[in-house]
């Protein structure tokens, strides 16, 4: 079923994709936007783990470099029965972490700097739990993709923003929806995009975090190093680019307020409350 929502979620995106092409651009709009679309998605597919380790600079290492990290990922990708997943160290001082890859055999988890001298061993395997869990239901291409379309769809609206400012927004007999339909679009697609793209996030964190526990055999440990990471992101943000911050295990943009209703990731608090719960009931 979650399968079922997230397939149903990113064709809606690529069809929004489309319709955003068409109110601005006629048919012709839509059959531009339908090849961007395709390309993006062709290149989330084969690139996308390989643009997001270069964007922070991360670098891999190897069972030398991080014997006790590497073990540690040996041991739980044995448990989730999943190849071995590269490792890269991220430098940056804020503790966070996330996986990418097209699948489980072409994977690869970051961690921070910040996340080895922040954790204990059990903390680390409780996160480390958590990203292969990601691994193996196949999460990151999809949300990588979703934010691809999504962040597409903003930059077309603000294309479109500009060519109203410089005289566009014609109506046309192909129906380019005019003045009217250009501006709504400008400002109900990206806002529609955007909370497409948390719901993919959001629904993903928490089976994530379930099969992170699973995996590391200690929900409680991954509790903690939730509460730790959450306050630790508030005490060092990290100068994170927006598109990928759905692919942390903490959003690593904080924000308070009205913006937390456009939050990637679930809440905090609700996060750690289901994984106590299931120490609770087991």
């Amino acid at each position: 079923m979650n399968n079922l929502k997230t397939t149903f979620l990113l064709v809606f995106l690529t069809l929004l994709l489309i319709f955003v092409g068409g109110a601005i651009g006629g048919r012709g709009g839509m059959m531009i936007a339908f090849v961007m679309a395709m390309g993006m998605n062709f290149v989330s597919y084969w690139f996308s783990d390989k643009i997001v380790l270069a964007m922070y600079r991360a670098k891999e290492a190897s069972q030398n470099d991080v014997p006790e990290l590497y073990n540690t990922v040996s041991i739980l990708a044995s448990r989730a029965e999943i190849p071995m997943p590269r490792i890269y160290i991220i430098d940056n001082p804020t503790p966070n972490a996330f996986a990418t890859g097209r699948n489980p055999q072409h994977a690869a988890i970051a961690v921070t700097t910040g996340i080895l001298n922040v954790l204990n061993r059990e903390e680390l395997a409780g996160v480390l739990g958590h990203e292969l869990a990601h691994v193996e239901h196949r999460d990151i291409l999809i949300s990588t993709i979703a934010a691809a379309i999504a962040g597409a769809i903003s930059m077309i609206a603000n294309i479109a923003q500009w060519g109203l400012i410089f005289g566009g927004g014609r109506n046309d007999r192909e129906g380019s929806g005019g003045l009217v339909g250009s501006l709504l679009m400008i400002i109900v697609a990206p806002i529609a995009a955007m909370l497409v793209q948390m719901a993919v996030s959001r629904s993903r964190e928490f089976e994530a975090d379930r099969g992170g526990a699973i995996i590391s055999g200690n929900s409680i440990s991954l509790a903690n190093a939730l509460r730790k990471l959450d306050r630790a992101s508030h005490q060092i943000p990290m100068n994170a680019n927006p598109a990928t911050a759905h692919m942390f295990i903490v959003n690593p943009l904080t924000g308070g307020g009205f913006f937390k209703l456009f939050s990637t990731h679930p809440p905090m608090e609700e996060r750690i409350a289901r994984l106590e719960n299931m120490a609770i009931s087991h």
